[in-house]
């Protein structure tokens, strides 16, 4: 059996691999695909030379350069996906009725566990279909929203562990050589992220902002700002992360203005 994992973040993409890997001892596990255009690539180069599908997929959904969808729309997918997700309730309904399975993120063991093992189930009894719910699954959503998605949880190592943040519990990103995530109840871990552009291209600009070239900050972050003579602002965040010293630079600081009164 050959499973195809798809996931942008390293650190989940190998916490991924290793529990499957336990689960399927027996399984051909290929990727981590981080991207839309990688797994168009990686399906073309099977169809070119002859190879079948994966038996199976766990995809996430947010990449690093769009959505998983936009993949599945081009490559006509007619493997069983498991999903992993951290969308609205709306859409995990649509999971239950058009996938194999979906997980919420950080994923729980047990509950990969029992996605694969629905999975031979279907399989063991010849179930089929899976093309067409996708295919019904992503019309769906494609009629319910045009707007853009954003990165919505990110993870770091804290303390021996990989945590899995949500977005509204992030109170700013700080380069220091390696790019660090400062939550909003004073943890700090370090992510797998190169640069901030990378980030900033991830996230919701209502939501974040690029206050230098050392920090990102999360707007329910902010307690205030405070003018300084040369015209920069020094933004107050609040506890327990007062003590981080953030400027804005005298070219931003009407933006950010803009930003923190919308």
């Amino acid at each position: 059996m050959t499973i195809l994992l798809i996931e942008d973040e390293p650190l989940i993409a190998r916490q991924l691999q290793k529990l499957v890997q336990q689960l399927e001892p027996t399984a051909i596990i290929e990727g981590p695909l981080a991207s839309v255009q990688a797994i168009c690539e990686y399906f073309q180069l099977r169809r070119t030379s002859g190879q079948s599908s994966p038996d199976l997929v766990i995809s996430d959904i947010q990449l690093s350069d769009g959505v998983s969808f936009e993949a599945f729309r081009q490559v006509r997918l007619d493997t069983p996906v498991i999903f992993t997700t951290a969308y609205d309730e709306y859409a995990i309904r649509a999971f239950k009725l058009n996938s194999l399975d979906y997980l919420l993120k950080p994923i729980d063991p047990e509950e990969l566990k029992a996605a694969l093992s629905k999975f031979h189930r279907w399989t063991l009894n010849g179930t089929s279909g899976f093309e067409d719910h996708l295919r019904l699954f992503l019309n769906q959503l494609a009629d319910n929203s045009s707007a853009p998605t954003y990165k919505r949880r990110f993870s770091g190592h804290h303390i021996r562990q990989i945590i899995s943040v949500p977005q509204q519990e992030v109170a700013c990103f700080c380069r220091n050589e390696l790019i660090y995530l400062y939550t909003t109840d004073g943890k700090k871990l370090v992510t797998d992220y190169k640069t901030l552009d990378e980030l900033e291209e991830l996230v919701d600009p209502a939501q974040f902002f690029r206050a230098n070239r050392q920090y990102l900050i999360a707007l329910d972050a902010v307690a205030g700002y405070k003018p300084l003579e040369s015209q920069k602002l020094l933004v107050l965040l609040k506890s327990p992360n007062e003590k981080l010293e953030l400027l804005v630079s005298k070219e931003k600081s009407t933006l950010f203005r803009h930003w923190l009164d919308e």
